[in-house]
């Protein structure tokens, strides 16, 4: 049983041409870069901002966002490369089939549906919680406390929307799963016409970030920034989901900020979902690096400015009650005087944010799926194209119904944790993916390569590493679980039927009708 069975590049390279059979190249370079920010400027900027500012690195949450973004950087570089010489659809799970083999392909393909699903999980939980502050600035209602929060939530706020629902149990996130149903229908539309929307709505909530720094500058409290870190007699704070202790080791000082880093990594994982569109891209061996690259760095410039600006406005405890998932338009309505109508106008731009993240999450997931499907490692209802549209129609319906449990009933921050160390642990693969590749097969075309390799690729697999080992043990075990789940499905179904064994070079003659296209 060869378990590091390879795809052969030769053959990858030969799939990437487009037919009537695959997915069609439309994306250009300005396309690619504003997918990456689409994805990456959302729920990391607006909620885990907050989030990690509150419960971990307070202030110096500025720092945790350059640890992550070293991490991403060096990820990135190696993304580059990958995307470039290998531009298909299917990410990190592809260019590891490549470089390591089929076992650790499928680990990555399964662990990309924790980034991607369960990403797109989390931000269409923040989505939902700003939502209800759109209806309550502009409506003056809202969605019920138990109709717009996970079972595992109670209502603890005796302020704001749901000050007369105190001690309401949640039941389940209609708003998240809303969203969720409208973009499944947009993708399945069409990319070209989903990456339009994705560009209108990037123009609008980078000038809306842009705003809120500029703004926002003028009303820093320096007292906010003092001390920097949080220290490890800051006491305990109450929320929704349990009591938050200072004194605990990943809650304060250094470790607090780089538990902050593993958290904010979120924030940056739209950078990758770029690659996932490799097959879409109309000229793939230049467009990817840039797409993933810039994006990159212009979305940590944002970050560093952003968070500075949020942390000075408001005391950072403040981000675990009063704000919580809507941290900044509390920052601002309570801090920046004279200025409500910034608040308002953030929520509408925040709302279009989280859904262009969502959008592109969805779109990675389902053509991560679709590139594993045609390997055979999974059924081939997930390569199933549109007779029309040429999109995975029928793997788009069944992750609405699989991100939707997610939204529906889990809480933001147990989502949210889940998607970090299953993208940190991604990235480490691709790290060390093209150090493996680059002593096998030295001489493959390389349209860009990742500089000093035997620097950057152990560097950014130690980062990323780092990142995961604060993540705690809860975290470990949830990977731990997903991934054995993962095992059973390959041994017992992938390693089975998958096309690299058989010998299976096209898409089989019997398979033609009805099962790859519709």
């Amino acid at each position: 049983m060869k378990l590091f069975i390879k795809k052969s590049i030769t053959h990858l390279m030969a799939a990437s041409q487009e037919t009537e059979k695959t997915l069609k190249r439309t994306l250009g370079v300005g396309s690619l870069i504003a997918l990456g920010i689409g994805a990456i400027i959302g729920a990391g900027i607006f909620v885990r901002t907050a989030a990690a500012a509150g419960e971990h690195a307070g202030p110096a949450v500025t720092i945790s966002f350059l640890i992550a973004a070293a991490g991403c950087a060096l990820a990135g570089l190696c993304y580059a490369e990958f995307a470039s010489m290998i531009p298909i659809a299917g990410s990190a799970y592809t260019y590891s089939y490549a470089t390591m083999g089929e076992l650790i392909a499928w680990i990555i393909g399964w662990d990309l549906v924790l980034e991607y699903a369960l990403g797109a999980a989390t931000v269409s939980i923040g989505w939902s919680q700003y939502f209800n502050n759109f209806l309550e600035t502009f409506f003056h209602t809202h969605v019920p406390f138990a109709l717009s929060h996970s079972p595992f939530e109670i209502s603890t706020t005796t302020t704001g929307m749901y000050a007369a629902e105190l001690g309401t149990h949640g039941i389940i996130n209609l708003p998240a799963i809303f969203i969720l149903f409208l973009l499944s229908l947009l993708l399945i539309r069409g990319t070209a016409e989903s990456a339009a929307v994705n560009n209108v709505i990037v123009i609008v909530k980078v000038a809306i970030v842009l705003m809120i720094i500029g703004l926002g500058w003028h009303f820093i409290n320096p007292a906010n920034h003092v001390p920097y870190m949080i220290p490890a007699d800051a006491g305990t704070v109450k929320t929704n989901t349990g009591i938050v202790n200072y004194a605990d080791t990943f809650n304060h000082g250094w470790l607090g900020v780089l538990r902050g880093a593993s958290v904010v990594f979120f924030a940056f994982i739209g950078f990758d979902a770029v690659s996932t569109a490799a097959q879409e891209a109309k000229n793939p061996q230049k467009d990817m690096p840039k797409g993933i690259l810039i994006s990159l760095a212009f979305c940590t410039i944002l970050y560093i400015l952003f968070s500075h600006v949020l942390t000075g406005l408001a005391p950072y405890k403040d981000f675990l009650v009063q704000g919580k998932e809507a941290s900044v338009t509390y920052a601002i309505k309570t801090f920046m005087h004279g200025y409500t109508w910034l608040s308002s106008l953030v929520t509408i731009a925040i709302l279009a944010g989280f859904s262009s993240v969502i959008l592109v999450m969805l779109l990675g997931q389902t053509r991560v799926f679709y590139t594993m499907s045609t390997d055979g490692l999974i059924p081939p209802i997930f390569a199933k194209l549109h007779p029309k549209y040429r999109t995975p129609y029928k793997s788009q319906w069944f992750f609405f119904a699989f991100v939707s449990i997610f939204a529906g009933f889990i809480p933001d921050s147990v989502v949210g944790e889940m998607v970090s160390i299953g993208t940190l642990f991604a990235f480490v693969l691709v790290c060390l993916g093209i150090m493996i590749l680059r002593k096998t097969d030295p001489g493959l075309v390389r349209p860009f390569k990742t500089p000093i390799y035997y620097i950057v690729c152990p560097l950014g697999a130690l980062i990323c590493l780092s990142m995961m080992a604060s993540e705690g043990l809860e975290n470990w075990l949830r990977l731990i679980i997903w991934l054995l789940i993962g095992f059973v499905i390959y041994f017992g179904y992938s390693i089975k039927r998958s096309h690299v064994r058989l010998g299976i070079t096209d898409i089989p003659e019997s398979d033609k009708n009805n099962k790859f296209i519709d």
